[in-house]
C-alpha cells in the first residue's frame, strides 16, 4: 500500500509552465545580452543577474509550486545544492562561485525543468531527475576556466589537458641562459623617503651603479615613444592578397600580457613559467634567447589567467619592469644582470588588486614612476629607493607622460577618474571623475590644442585645461558614447579618434564627439596607427592581422591575413617593416611588405 502510494505521488502531474517560462527568461537575457548591452561589463552583469535570480525563481517554484510530494520537493532541492558545491569542493582552482553562478547554475535550472517534464507522470520520475542532474552538474569537477575572452565568456577546458604554459615547461625550448648575478651591493647613499614608504628600502639600496653605456632604443616600451601608439615614418604595402606579411620566426612564450621593448637586435617582454614571473630578452632576428631573469613570484586570477601584465621599459642602458605581484626591477640591458630589485607593494603599502599591478613603468626626473592600482609611487633611478607616493584606490592603467600648459605632468587614469600630479615631488595638480561604475583602463591622449581624451566603459571625453594662479581649471567639453573603450586603447589622427567601441572599430569626431563610422569585428583586440598613411593596423583578438582606413568617411578593411594563435590582448609593437606581436602562448615577428610606388 505504501508503495503504491509513493508511486501515485511521484508520478502525480506537475506544474511545468512556471519553470519553462523562468527557464526561457533566463536564456533569453543571456543570449540576447550581446545584442544589446553596450559592452562586455554590462553583459556580465545580465547573465549573472539573471542566473541568480532565475536561480531563485527556480526554487520557489519547485518548492512551493510545482505540485511534486514534499519528499520530492527536498529530495531534488539537495541534489540540486550538491551538484552545485561539489565542483567548489573537488573542482579546479579557476572554478569559484562566480563562475558556479554564471554557469552551472542556469545549465542545472534548465536541466531540472526539462527532466522534469521528459519524466512528467512517470512512476520512476524522481529516479530519472537525479540521474538527470547529477550528469549536468558533476562534470564541472572535471573542467577549468582557460580565463575569459574579451566578451567576458570563459574558455572551458578539461583540467586534465595541458595547459600551453605546461608544455613549455616540459619542453627543450624552456631551457634558458641565466642573466648575471647582481653586484654586491654598497652603502646607499641618503635617500630622502615620503612619510608612510617603506624606509628600509631606501637604506638597502645599492649605491649608484656606473652608467650604463647607452643602448639604441627602436621601441621604448609601452605603445612606443609617447604611449600614444602611434608609428609615424613608416609606410606598408596594403595589396597583402598578392604580397602579404611574412613570418620570420614563431616562438612558444610563457603567459602574460606584457608587450615589447625594443633596443637594437633585442626584445624585452615577461612572462611566467612555473613559480617564476620572468623579464625575457630574445635576438630580434631570430627569436633566440638572450638571458632570463627570474623572481620567485606566480600571480594567476581566473579572467585573465597567470603571469604579469605589464610591460618593461627601457632607459639609459636599463630594462625597468614591474610585475603582477608587485616586484620592481632595473635590469643591465645587455647582460640582464640585477642593479636593483624592490617589493614597490610592499613599500607603498598597496594591496595587490584582483587582476594584479597591470602598470608599465616610465621615466621622468631621474624616477621610474609606477602605477600600483590606483596609487602612483616614484623610485630613485639609480637606487631604487623610494621618493614619493600620491593617490589611491584602484585602476588598470599605467602612468602617463605630458606637459599640459607648460607644465610637465604625470596622469593616471583609474576607476574614481583621472588624476594630474607633478613629476618631481608627486604633489597633486589636478583630478576629474568618471561616473561611479565606469572601467577605465585605457591610456588618455593628447590633442593638438592641449586637451587631453580619456576613454571608459562610459564613453570618451574630452577635458580642457587652464593654469591659473591658485590652481588649476578642469572643464568637460564632449563626452561620446559613440567610442567606448574597455582595455583597448585608442588612437587619434586628423581630428578623430579611431578605437574599439566594444569588439566594434569605431571613428569619433574630437570637435563634437559624433560617431562618424562604426564596423568590423576584431574582438577585443588591440592596434596602432601608422600615420603616414592613414592606417590602422590591427591584432584581433584571435591574432589576425588587419589593415583598416584611419579615415573618416567610412570604415574601410583594406587587409587581413593569419598572425599567431590563441586569445590576444597584447599590444602590437611595428618598428620600419618589423612587426612584433605577442599572446600568453607564442610569440612571432612578420616582415611587412613593402609599400606599393
Amino acid at each position: 500500500m505504501t508503495t503504491a502510494k509513493s508511486n501515485e505521488s511521484a508520478a502525480r502531474p506537475l506544474r511545468l509552465w512556471p519553470g519553462i517560462i523562468i527557464v526561457a527568461a533566463v536564456w533569453a537575457a543571456r543570449l540576447a545580452a550581446p545584442a544589446v548591452m553596450p559592452g562586455p561589463l554590462e553583459e556580465l552583469m545580465v547573465r549573472g543577474f539573471s542566473s541568480l535570480g532565475g536561480t531563485l525563481a527556480i526554487a520557489i517554484w519547485w518548492l512551493l509550486f510545482s505540485r511534486a510530494s514534499q519528499r520530492e520537493r527536498w529530495a531534488i532541492a539537495g541534489v540540486m545544492v550538491a551538484a552545485a558545491i561539489v565542483p567548489l569542493v573537488l573542482g579546479h582552482q579557476s572554478i569559484g562561485v562566480f563562475w558556479l553562478v554564471m554557469y552551472a547554475l542556469p545549465v542545472l535550472c534548465l536541466v531540472l525543468v526539462l527532466s522534469a517534464a521528459a519524466a512528467r507522470g512517470l512512476a520512476q520520475r524522481r529516479a530519472l531527475m537525479v540521474g538527470a542532474i547529477l550528469i549536468a552538474g558533476l562534470p564541472w569537477s572535471g573542467v577549468r576556466i582557460a580565463g575569459i575572452n574579451g566578451a567576458g565568456i570563459a574558455e572551458f577546458h578539461w583540467r586534465w589537458e595541458e595547459t600551453p604554459e605546461q608544455r613549455l615547461l616540459g619542453s627543450a625550448v624552456d631551457a634558458r641562459p641565466a642573466a648575471a648575478p647582481a653586484t654586491a651591493a654598497a652603502p646607499a647613499p641618503d635617500v630622502p623617503v615620503e612619510p608612510g614608504l617603506d624606509a628600509k628600502h631606501a637604506e638597502a639600496a645599492p649605491a649608484p651603479a656606473p652608467t650604463a653605456p647607452a643602448i639604441a632604443i627602436s621601441w621604448p616600451g609601452f605603445r612606443g615613444w609617447h604611449r600614444d601608439g602611434i608609428v609615424a615614418g613608416v609606410r606598408v604595402g596594403t595589396d597583402w592578397g598578392a604580397a602579404p606579411p611574412v613570418a620570420l620566426w614563431r616562438r612558444p612564450i610563457g603567459p602574460g600580457w606584457s608587450s615589447f621593448a625594443v633596443a637594437g637586435n633585442i626584445l624585452y617582454t615577461q612572462e611566467q613559467r612555473g613559480d617564476d614571473e620572468i623579464v625575457s630578452a630574445y635576438r630580434v632576428s631570430s627569436g633566440e634567447p638572450v638571458w632570463v631573469h627570474r623572481d620567485a613570484a606566480r600571480f594567476y586570477e581566473t579572467n585573465g589567467g597567470a603571469g604579469p601584465r605589464a610591460t618593461p621599459t627601457l632607459d639609459g642602458g636599463r630594462v625597468y619592469s614591474l610585475g603582477a605581484t608587485g616586484i620592481l626591477n632595473a635590469l643591465d640591458a645587455r647582460s640582464g644582470r640585477v642593479v636593483w630589485s624592490r617589493d614597490a607593494a610592499a613599500a607603498t603599502g598597496a594591496p595587490v588588486p584582483i587582476w594584479g599591478f597591470s602598470g608599465s613603468p616610465v621615466v621622468a626626473d631621474r624616477l621610474v614612476i609606477v602605477a600600483l592600482g590606483g596609487t602612483l609611487a616614484a623610485f630613485d633611478l639609480a637606487t631604487g629607493g623610494a621618493r614619493w607616493q600620491a593617490g589611491s584606490g584602484d585602476g588598470y592603467s599605467s602612468p602617463h607622460l605630458a606637459t599640459i600648459a607648460g607644465v610637465p605632468q604625470v596622469l593616471l587614469v583609474g576607476s574614481a577618474g583621472t588624476a594630474s600630479v607633478a613629476t618631481a615631488d608627486g604633489k597633486p595638480l589636478w583630478s576629474h571623475a568618471w561616473p561611479a561604475g565606469s572601467t577605465v583602463a585605457v591610456q588618455p591622449a593628447v590633442v593638438p590644442d592641449g586637451d587631453l581624451l580619456f576613454g571608459s566603459t562610459s564613453g570618451l571625453r574630452r577635458v580642457a585645461f587652464t593654469r591659473r594662479p591658485d590652481g588649476w581649471n578642469v572643464a568637460e567639453g564632449w563626452t561620446s558614447n559613440g567610442l567606448k573603450p574597455y582595455f583597448n586603447d585608442f588612437v587619434v589622427h586628423k581630428g578623430y579618434a579611431y578605437g574599439f567601441d566594444g569588439a566594434i572599430l569605431a571613428a569619433v569626431n574630437l570637435q563634437d564627439g559624433m560617431r562618424a563610422w562604426k564596423g568590423g569585428r576584431y574582438g577585443q583586440g588591440q592596434l596602432v596607427l601608422l600615420p603616414d598613411q592613414d592606417v590602422l593596423l590591427v591584432l584581433s583578438e584571435e591574432g589576425e592581422l588587419v589593415l583598416v582606413r584611419a579615415t573618416p568617411e567610412r570604415f574601410m578593411e583594406i587587409a587581413r591575413a593569419p598572425g599567431i594563435t590563441g586569445k590576444t590582448w597584447n599590444h602590437p609593437v611595428v618598428i620600419g617593416d618589423l612587426l612584433l606581436v605577442r599572446n600568453g602562448e607564442e610569440m612571432a615577428a612578420f616582415r611587412l611588405p613593402a609599400a606599393e610606388r
